[in-house]
């Protein structure tokens, strides 16, 4: 535990937290006055009180070593031994010194419950209790100090149980928010890797087109050069500004957005493109959309980049499935380049956000090129075209 608070049977870490714990230990050391006492004005003889003295000294010691232990959390062995020692030190004071030293086995009960687990403790517990009421039948008048003294062993044994459990319960929590924070960054990182790759691989893509063109155009035709390098000049922009708003997280994909952009980069690349209408997306969830607007991103990226294609096709139905609505996005080219046989980031990341958003993706070749095919939930939107 972080702070001034620490737990019950563990180490302090900082003086902060030592004095903490060592005042919160000294208010029930008070109750040692008894013992205290019986040895002041008890009429014992001197050899009894150094002896009583002595013995005192080391069950106090003993028991601040077991509250204060530094083994781990589940040596049950130290605790169970120390338990002994302080059951076995204790009947023996009693024996000797009389009833006045029956206290002591409220701080075994007690140093049970802060120290053992619960399984454990609800036998330690009474069984304390118990020796101590037999303690006390034994010695003279000890059955006066047995209502007086039993009922606190018992309560505040099992009483630390719960302070215990509370304080493991506080470790866990704080454990599992920790952990939680750590899945939430994971995550957060995981989706600006996803967003960069398909921000810059598509615009990068773009980019790299249009200067082959420039550059091919530039000799003879400077004015048409002009216009391609105006064109990157404005896709880099565009690309700058995604990428700024990636990394803020405010960035939405748009499907309407992309099928333009799927037109552009498609025409540059010299890709015959059949794509559809601006489809009506009223009532489809903004996480749909979103998901197949990346994903015809992705697949057109891959066609310009990889497939040779000479032409490509774009469709988006609306179908009604067991599952409900679906949208569904194609993207079939007639290349050889294909995604290969294991799917690279780009894919992998789209199959990601598609099980985000509900949907799933198929990629696999064709007899005549490479298809893509990405379906998300519809909602209660509108029938939408088909290829046009």
């Amino acid at each position: 535990m972080s702070g001034t608070g620490v737990g019950i049977g563990q180490r302090p870490e900082t003086r902060k937290q030592m004095t903490v714990k060592m005042l919160w230990t000294g208010i029930w050391l008070v109750y040692l006055s008894a013992p205290v006492s019986d040895l002041l004005h008890g009429g014992h003889g001197v050899v009894a009180v150094v002896l009583g003295w002595l013995g005192l000294a080391g069950f106090v010691g003993w028991y601040l070593a077991l509250l204060f232990r530094t083994g781990r959390r589940n040596a049950e062995s130290f605790v169970l031994t120390s338990l002994a020692v302080l059951s076995a030190e204790s009947t023996l004071l009693v024996l000797t010194l009389g009833r006045e030293w029956l206290v002591l086995f409220v701080y075994v009960s007690i140093a049970s419950g802060a120290a053992l687990p619960l399984r454990l403790a609800r036998w330690t517990i009474p069984a304390a209790s118990a020796l101590m009421a037999g303690l006390a039948l034994l010695v003279t008048d000890g059955t006066e100090y047995i209502g007086a003294l039993l009922i606190p062993a018992l309560l505040g044994g099992f009483a630390m149980t719960g302070v215990r459990e509370l304080v493991r319960t506080t470790i866990e929590l704080r454990e599992a928010r920790a952990r939680v924070a750590q899945l939430a960054a994971n995550e957060e990182r995981l989706r600006l890797a996803r967003d960069l790759h398909d921000l810059l691989g598509h615009s990068l893509s773009l980019i790299t087109l249009k200067s082959e063109l420039a550059g091919r155009m530039l000799p003879a035709h400077p004015g048409k050069a002009a216009q391609q390098v105006a064109d990157i000049e404005q896709v880099s922009r565009q690309a700058l500004v995604d990428v700024r708003e990636a990394v803020s997280g405010y960035r939405r994909a748009r499907l309407a957005a992309e099928l333009a952009g799927a037109q552009v980069a498609l025409t540059a690349a010299g890709v015959t493109a059949t794509l559809p209408a601006e489809p009506d997306l009223t009532g489809v969830p903004e996480e749909s959309e979103s998901a197949l607007a990346w994903a015809l991103r992705e697949a057109v990226t891959n066609v310009v980049r990889h497939s040779g294609a000479r032409g490509c096709t774009v469709e988006l139905l609306h179908r009604q499935t067991l599952d409900g609505p679906r949208l569904e996005l194609t993207v079939e080219d007639d290349g050889s380049g294909g995604a290969g046989n294991a799917p690279g980031n780009g894919l992998t990341g789209l199959t990601e956000r598609l099980e985000k958003a509900g949907g799933t993706l198929e990629a696999a070749g064709t007899r005549h090129g490479f298809r893509l095919v990405a379906r998300v939930p519809a909602g209660s939107a509108a029938d939408v075209g088909s290829a046009s």
